[in-house]
């Protein structure tokens, strides 16, 4: 098979640093200071390895903006 396979990317638009913290197989330990890796034992949260691969799951999106207040006299006719 001559064709190689291209990865597709999941956020095209940033780029993220490995670590421990996104890896798939590292394990968040109770205390949530480190890592528990399968491959390399505890790690901590922002290092990485060769065994590295991404998990999308593990990300934690940023909180929604807070709306502006509102004043009922600007939707009055």
């Amino acid at each position: 098979m001559g064709v190689a396979l291209k990865k597709k990317r999941l956020f095209k638009s940033a780029a993220f640093a490995p670590a421990c913290e996104y890896c798939l197989r590292g394990k968040h330990s109770p205390d949530g200071g480190c890592v528990l890796c399968a491959e390399r034992g505890v790690m901590l949260m922002q290092s990485s390895c060769k065994k590295y691969v991404y998990d999308p799951l593990k990300r934690r999106p940023r909180p929604s903006p807070a709306l502006p207040e509102f004043d009922p006299e600007q939707f009055s006719f």
